[in-house]
């Protein structure tokens, strides 16, 4: 028998002891393979609370002088991402025990990752519930204190302001285009003005206006089409 099997029996022997009726022997021959499981503290699969795999080794002719084939299988709770940085935690620990019977470093190595991992996953839960409670009572301030007033929303809030103001004035604007009195006529259309103006220059009288003349014109009450009738007369 040569030197590396002896040094498999022997650890296998000594696992029985440490893990009795937890090891499970899966094949003896050409070489051992075996299987144990691991848990977090407090594991509860039902309950959803902490992590679980089991850790399949196989020994390669010559180990311990080379690292056992390891694989994680079974696993419980723990997504791609977490079985991947587990199975390079378990790679370093075998390069670091290179030499020696190793299954008992990796096995307790295994169970302080996952202790260590559903740690913060509960840390995480509690700051999640606490973000949450916190974001709540924001909301329930906000009601009673409104939203805070930055640049940005002040002059999204001004420009629907004023395209509001504009809607309701555009109605107005149309009336008034729609009926002007006769002072508004004379008054708005200025150009009406300058060319009566001009027309009396050319002839060779300039005739100066006493805009003060039409100022009480709807004082008197005359509608638009009596003033046009006096004026065609």
């Amino acid at each position: 028998m040569s030197q590396y099997k002896e040094e498999q029996l022997g650890e296998i022997f000594s696992l029985e002891s440490i893990y009795p009726g937890e090891l499970e022997i899966l094949e003896v021959e050409p070489f051992h393979q075996f299987k144990l499981d691991v848990k977090s503290e407090g594991h509860d699969e039902d309950e959803g609370i902490g992590y679980a795999c089991s850790l399949k080794f196989t020994y390669t002719p010559t180990y311990p002088e080379e690292v056992p084939v390891v694989e994680i299988m079974d696993d419980v709770g723990m997504d791609d991402e977490q079985l991947e940085r587990l199975k390079d935690r378990l790679d370093k620990e075998a390069e670091d025990n290179l030499g020696m019977v190793m299954i008992f470093s990796l096995v307790s190595a295994a169970n302080e990752w996952l202790n260590n991992e559903w740690d913060d996953e509960l840390k995480r839960r509690e700051e999640e519930a606490e973000r949450k409670i916190f974001e709540a009572e924001e909301a329930e301030k906000n009601k009673f204190h409104g939203t805070a007033v930055t640049v940005e929303n002040f002059l999204r809030w001004k420009a629907e302001f004023d395209a509001e103001i504009a809607a309701l004035k555009k109605p107005e604007r149309e009336d008034k285009d729609k009926k002007l009195t006769g002072r508004e006529l004379f008054m708005v259309d200025k150009s009406m003005i300058e060319s009566d103006l001009k027309f009396l220059e050319d002839g060779g009288e300039v005739v100066r206006v006493d805009e003060s003349l039409f100022q009480d014109l709807e004082d008197l009450g005359l509608d638009d089409e009596l003033l046009s009738e006096e004026s065609d007369e």
